[in-house]
């Protein structure tokens, strides 16, 4: 499970930082999550192949979350695609998308699948056979939601002593990993407990940006092994989150604490300070394990 950070500023781009977008390579999938302006110009700074992009999560319709699709699936059609493109955010993702598609002349020559979203329970919005992606829904100034992506569990771990001790031929190995009781040379089938040793859990990870500090997520989040969560604000202007529906870094630090997660990734900073060190500082008096997103930062949690 591999994090890119191709953007995890607040509000508007400078020439320096950019508004939120992120890549999450996990089982073979390359899922995006948010869009923000100038997302397709990091995605080819940072070498990630447009082409393996076939799901895109929206948290919410404020444009330094969203505002560079449009631009990413017009170069997807210059670029001559044809693989389906699915799309997953909050209802009326659609009709913007659609309208500026239709008052350019740009509609795709690939089949754009939106999956709109207007729920606020936690729900099951993509699943295959390795991963699966739900909702958080988060507390901000317009619909908006987290989403917490999960491998399945691997597979089971041959006991390779066992499985010669009971003579089983190696035709059946892969149903042994897969779980399946097998027979061995004589006919007798050998239970997958004697066979097998319990595989490594999946991975998991939850995004959530943008939210007021909001405890109701605990239990959705608990123990992944990594937390995004946005932090907008020091501690000293922790009086803008009521106006505004944000969370300072001890928030973001206390949400991870009581859900007891594995690290937590500080992003959505907002560009009135200088330092984003600062926002770390203070998470640690709260929780000891932060790291600090920043454009084109990568994190591995293989």
């Amino acid at each position: 499970m591999k994090l890119t950070i191709l953007g995890c500023y607040s509000a508007t781009p400078r020439t320096f930082t950019n508004p939120t977008a992120q890549v999450l390579e996990i089982k073979g999938h390359l899922f995006l999550i948010d869009c923000g302006e100038g997302t397709q110009v990091q995605l080819r700074k940072f070498k990630v192949k447009f082409s393996r992009i076939k799901h895109i999560f929206i948290s919410h319709l404020h444009g330094d979350h969203f505002y560079g699709l449009i631009g990413l699936i017009s170069t997807f059609r210059l670029l001559g695609r044809e693989a389906d493109l699915h799309i997953y955010g909050p209802k009326g993702i659609k009709e913007a998308i659609v309208l500026q598609l239709k008052l350019s002349d740009s509609y795709t020559n690939f089949k754009l699948c939106f999956h709109e979203l207007e729920t606020t329970k936690s729900i099951c919005i993509y699943e295959d056979e390795k991963v699966s992606v739900t909702t958080i829904p988060l507390n901000h100034r317009v619909y908006t939601n987290g989403f917490l992506f999960k491998e399945k569990n691997l597979e089971r771990k041959l006991d390779i002593a066992r499985v010669l001790e009971h003579d089983i031929d190696t035709s059946y190995y892969r149903s042994i990993k897969q779980g399946k009781d097998v027979p061995n040379n004589s006919g007798e089938l050998i239970s997958n407990t004697l066979l097998t040793k319990d595989p490594l859990p999946g991975k998991s990870y939850a995004f959530c940006s943008d939210t007021k500090y909001k405890e109701a997520i605990i239990p959705l989040i608990k123990h992944v092994d990594a937390l995004y969560h946005e932090s907008t604000f020091l501690d000293e202007h922790e009086h803008l989150c009521d106006k505004t529906k944000h969370s300072t870094a001890k928030q973001a630090a206390t949400i991870a604490k009581k859900a007891d997660v594995k690290q937590l990734i500080l992003g959505h900073f907002s560009t009135r300070y200088g330092d984003i060190e600062l926002f770390k500082e203070e998470a640690l008096e709260i929780f000891e394990k932060v790291l600090l997103a920043d454009d084109g930062k990568v994190f591995d949690f293989s």
